[in-house]
């Protein structure tokens, strides 16, 4: 019986009637990450290493590093917390470089506390270029992996196996939060 007089009431529009209001203010909050922000991070990156290259080339060192810190500052989530990185020149007790430190030491050397870097991103590079072979998209994070290649101003290429992980920042913001680096196997 209660139900055949709702649906008697709902078919007569009794009792169901909205307000008319203005509309309201909608918010919408989109945290996925696209492709093309992931691809375009990807290249992000390699503009980083060369402007490292070219910095180190043009003012040497001090240069070098500012440019680097600017660099991992807007690449890697190092601000938010520990970013899993394994460079590729890497070994030892210093393989993984979960602090920003560690990071920069990499890309430029000059740190004690981190011996056997050389600087990676002060090598003479002219080119980089990134080959997916995998892009995973999941909510606001991405994987990637794949190659990059590198040339030198030789012209002498080296390639790397590369697999990234980047999150997308609530301000839009894509950052690394994982970075693996290694030469390919050669068995």
């Amino acid at each position: 019986m209660f139900r055949s007089r709702f649906l008697q009431a709902s078919a007569l529009g009794l009792g169901l009637s909205l307000q008319a209001q203005a509309a309201p203010t909608v918010q919408v909050l989109n945290g996925n990450i696209t492709q093309a922000e992931v691809i375009a991070a990807q290249k992000g990156w390699c503009q980083g290493l060369l402007k490292i290259s070219a910095a180190y080339a043009s003012g040497g060192f001090s240069k070098a590093k500012a440019t680097a810190e600017a660099v991992i500052d807007q690449g890697y989530a190092y601000q938010f917390g520990p970013v899993a990185f394994k460079p590729t020149l890497a070994s030892g007790s210093q393989t993984f470089r979960a602090t920003r430190a560690g990071a920069l030491a990499y890309f430029v050397g000059g740190d004690p506390a981190f011996p056997n870097d050389k600087g990676f991103a002060i090598k003479p590079w002219r080119s980089c270029e990134v080959t997916n072979q995998v892009i995973q998209l999941n909510g606001s994070y991405a994987n990637t992996m794949g190659n990059v290649s590198f040339k030198d101003a030789a012209g002498k290429t080296t390639t790397v196996d590369k697999t990234w992980a980047f999150m997308k920042e609530p301000d839009g913001t894509i950052r690394i939060v994982l970075h693996h680096s290694s030469l390919p196997f050669e068995g």
